[in-house]
């Protein structure tokens, strides 16, 4: 038998674990403050994309396995562990709001029953888990209720396959018995469990975040390099990766990364050591080369065609962070689009599933989900996210609905040579 579950904050990882948790046998009850998102979730509504989630939602809540309710004290006093996944989006210096996050906890606490496990799911600074316990102490339930930190590593487009798959399964407690019984429940994905203290745990999820951010920046670094010498940073990679000691993955050169969990995580991560009284300079330089490699592929548009984009159209294709999202969360085509605006450019921009969410934020462009619409007499296309509807249109339709045969790839996803048999001018990042 399983678990009984509540998972307060039904975003993007409250709701992808809560169903995964229902998928191998616990009962789940996800809890959000908005009633509205809590009715449409009931009726197996999801609101952001996620490749499988929405079919699995409407299984487990036909099931009985998976509910919704906006009632935190209700969800609570019927469940053995309590997942906090709200949000700790950036303050105004880098440093993460953790104030949902308390408001979760002293909600939970208040309304728990004696042995409760309170796990920290969301992406906390180093000693929020402390921070919790005191928070509980304060209100009397010191020694009835257990604080975890139990950090996510999902990512975006294939999140239910990592909450199945898992590399590990990291576990910062106070006491070993209340670490051991979430260890329990993590039993069905068969994955390694690292137990830590608290602030270990919490600095494993920003310090893996950050290591892979840097392996981005370093690459985008070796492309530049590599556009002023002549070599290819594919085959950089290629051979780079070869090292085990490296390995293949994050060496993919482009515009940089963005999303709701790099760009966050990051400048936390420097705002924890800031605090400490430590300068984390390659950190620090990580941040710097993101930003710089999304004005130095504006310059690149500039340069392909002709020094400037005043009154030029450009197709911008892709708009979401990366492929199998709408996730628009400090995604580099925002940017771009507004630095090619400031230009003076007309934008004409494509995503198969974020174009509507990405109208709102980006008025002055025109956003479409048909690609041909958005490539219609622009000057030049832009690849910003390596979707594989971009991958795989039609060349020869997209070179006669272009005013010119460009084509500048952020992604490097296209295959130069194939492109210059179809006649285009092909621009990617780091190959000649």
């Amino acid at each position: 038998m399983g678990e009984r579950i509540a998972v307060v904050g039904t975003g993007y990882v409250g709701l992808v674990s809560g169903t995964c948790f229902a998928e191998v046998g616990h009962h789940v009850v996800c809890v959000d403050k908005d009633s509205g998102k809590i009715e449409s979730l009931a009726r197996a509504e999801v609101p952001f994309y996620e490749p499988g989630l929405q079919e699995r939602v409407a299984n487990y809540v036909g099931q009985g396995r998976l509910s919704f309710t906006s009632h935190v004290a209700d969800a609570v006093a019927a469940s053995d562990i309590v997942f906090i996944a709200v949000g700790t989006p950036s303050l105004l210096n880098g440093e993460a709001d953790i104030s949902q996050v308390r408001n979760a906890v002293i909600q939970v606490a208040l309304a728990a029953k004696r042995d409760t496990v309170i796990v920290l799911k969301s992406t906390v600074p180093v000693g929020t888990a402390r921070l919790a316990s005191s928070w509980v102490t304060e209100l009397g339930k010191g020694n009835s209720l257990d604080i975890v930190s139990n950090p996510e590593f999902l990512r975006e487009g294939s999140a239910i396959h990592d909450t199945f798959h898992p590399d590990r399964i990291v576990i910062g407690s106070f006491r070993k018995e209340a670490g051991e019984r979430i260890a329990h429940m993590h039993a069905p994905f068969s994955a390694p469990v690292l137990f830590t203290d608290p602030e270990s745990a919490e600095l494993i999820k920003y310090g893996s975040n950050a290591f892979l951010a840097a392996k981005i920046s370093f690459i985008n670094e070796m492309a530049n390099v590599c556009d002023k010498v002549g070599a290819n940073v594919g085959l950089v990679a290629q051979g780079m990766g070869m090292d085990k000691r490296i390995g293949p993955h994050f060496l993919q050169a482009g515009i940089g990364y963005g999303g709701s969990c790099f760009p966050k995580d990051t400048r936390a991560q420097l705002r924890i050591a800031e605090e400490v009284d430590y300068d984390f300079k390659i950190l620090r330089a990580v941040i710097e080369v993101n930003r710089l490699q999304r004005e130095r592929f504006v310059d690149t548009i500039e340069q392909v065609l002709g020094g400037n984009v005043s009154e030029k159209k450009i197709a911008v294709m892709g708009l979401a962070f990366k492929p199998n999202t709408d996730d628009l969360r400090d995604a580099p085509s925002l940017e771009i689009i507004k630095l090619l605006l400031n230009k003076g450019a007309e934008v004409s921009a494509y995503d198969p599933v974020a174009a509507s969410n990405a109208a709102a934020l980006i008025p002055e462009a025109s956003c479409y989900a048909d690609p041909y619409q958005a490539l219609a007499s622009a000057d030049a296309m832009v690849i910003v996210t390596e979707w594989e509807a971009i991958k795989l249109l039609n060349y020869e339709k997209v070179k006669r609905a272009l005013k010119a045969p460009v084509i500048v790839d952020g992604r490097n996803c296209l295959v130069p040579e194939q492109m210059g048999h179809l006649g285009f001018r092909y621009v990617s990042v780091g190959r000649p």
